[in-house]
């Protein structure tokens, strides 16, 4: 029986076998996720301490990536991945014997959370590369979505699941649970056929990330697009990690009231992702994100301002919708903008602006949070990513006519894998 247009990447046997490992995994990662940052905030109920474990975990993306593009241009992207899920499986479970047994400390979570950004550095570079690896040139955009619609449904479920363990049997059980979690995606990683795609090797590590960062300058489209993606991520993506306070101290939910608010954020996020899994080509997908980007800071300067929960709760869907579209779509753009011997080092440009940028911003929403409240901080940040989605918006029509040029240059240059 063929499959829907919306689900045709799953035609490829290995893709299918990412995605079931990786739903089951990031289940546990949000697990995690919500877990340290309620166990932050019960240890020490400082703003400013969940934007350092924030901060501890991004920003070595930021400073690895550019070693993680090299590494996922010059290496089979598949034993890459395997390697970076192993050792972060590993920092799980140390982490669970840490909360489980009662030594844990705020220290220990700063250094977890440390090594865990540094194996992210090398981890997000190379996953995001291999998506075309599995699925080829032609299911791409398609494969895109359906991992972010796997991402943020692993986003809803999980968030919601945690709420429920931390009040009941703490935090130490999500740290195990995403621990087991991992050994999914590892064994589906090791039944894969993917073949490696031969590159040319390189005598300078050094030449190869300027090369990679002078691509990127050099293209209008791509500069663009990861310009305002590094806003969005340092001025509105910190939101979540005051979402604790908003849902304790403002909102008055405790921690079953932040797994639902992450909650729904997940569900919104997965409606973007499937509308974005229904397109079939890239045509029109620059408005989308001039488009998305404003409806997420309007969206979230709302929020700010909410002081009913219901309310609150229902603003986390399109905030979600709009920053999945946005993000999705930029995404699909470079990618497909971007030679195949350089996807690694631009989806290592990528990680910097979307993952790296986010800590600077978590640590300045802490600080920011501590002095002015932090609906004034999240506020702030809305109207800053709304000032520059109109630029990106009033320079699009300039970008297009060379993004069209790159698009066609990388179809006729070929040399992807085959799906």
């Amino acid at each position: 029986m063929p499959l829907p247009a919306t689900l045709r990447a799953l035609r490829s046997r290995d893709f299918r076998l990412f995605f079931a490992g990786q739903l089951i995994s990031l289940i546990g990662t949000w697990l995690q996720n919500v877990a340290e940052s309620w166990l932050v905030y019960r240890l020490t109920g400082s703003s400013v301490k969940l934007g350092l474990v924030s901060f501890c975990s991004l920003i070595p993306v930021f400073i690895m990536s550019p070693a993680g593009g090299i590494v996922a241009d010059r290496f089979s992207r598949r034993h890459v991945i395997i390697a970076t899920q192993t050792a972060s499986m590993i920092l799980a479970f140390v982490l669970s014997i840490l909360t489980l047994t009662g030594l844990v400390r705020i220290w220990h979570l700063f250094v977890l959370a440390a090594l865990l950004g540094v194996v992210n550095g090398f981890d997000i570079p190379a996953r995001q590369a291999f998506i075309i690896d599995m699925v080829g040139r032609a299911d791409l955009m398609n494969a895109i979505a359906l991992n972010s619609a796997m991402f943020n449904a692993s986003r809803t479920l999980g968030p919601a699941v945690a709420g429920i363990l931390v009040a009941t049997i703490g935090e130490g059980w999500c740290f195990f649970a995403n621990a087991v979690s991992y050994i999914a995606v590892i064994a589906g990683l090791m039944m894969m056929r993917v073949t490696r795609h031969e590159r040319m090797p390189s005598a300078s590590a050094v030449a190869d990330i300027v090369e990679g960062f002078r691509f990127v300058l050099h293209k209008a489209p791509i500069h663009a697009l990861l310009m305002l993606l590094g806003v969005l991520s340092l001025t509105g993506m910190p939101f979540t990690v005051l979402m604790p306070i908003f849902a304790d101290r403002i909102l008055h939910g405790g921690p079953q009231g932040l797994g639902l608010l992450m909650g729904v954020s997940g569900a919104g996020a997965v409606a973007g992702a499937l509308l974005l899994a229904t397109r079939q080509s890239v045509s029109g997908l620059g408005k989308w994100v001039a488009v998305s980007s404003a409806g997420f800071s309007v969206f979230l300067i709302m929020f700010a301002f909410s002081r009913v929960f219901w309310l609150s709760l229902l603003l986390q869907a399109p905030i979600a919708f709009c920053m999945m579209i946005s993000m999705g779509s930029s995404n699909t753009l470079i990618q497909t903008m971007s030679p195949y011997n350089l996807r690694g080092r631009v989806m290592a440009v990528y990680s910097m602006m979307f993952m790296g940028m986010a800590p600077i911003g978590a640590l300045l929403a802490g600080v920011a949070a501590d002095k002015i409240g932090a609906p004034w901080t999240v506020a702030g940040g809305g109207v800053i990513c709304l000032l520059a989605s109109g630029a990106f918006a009033r320079w699009l029509p300039h970008l297009r006519a060379e993004a069209r040029q790159l698009i066609v240059a990388q179809q006729l240059a070929g040399g992807d894998p085959p799906a």
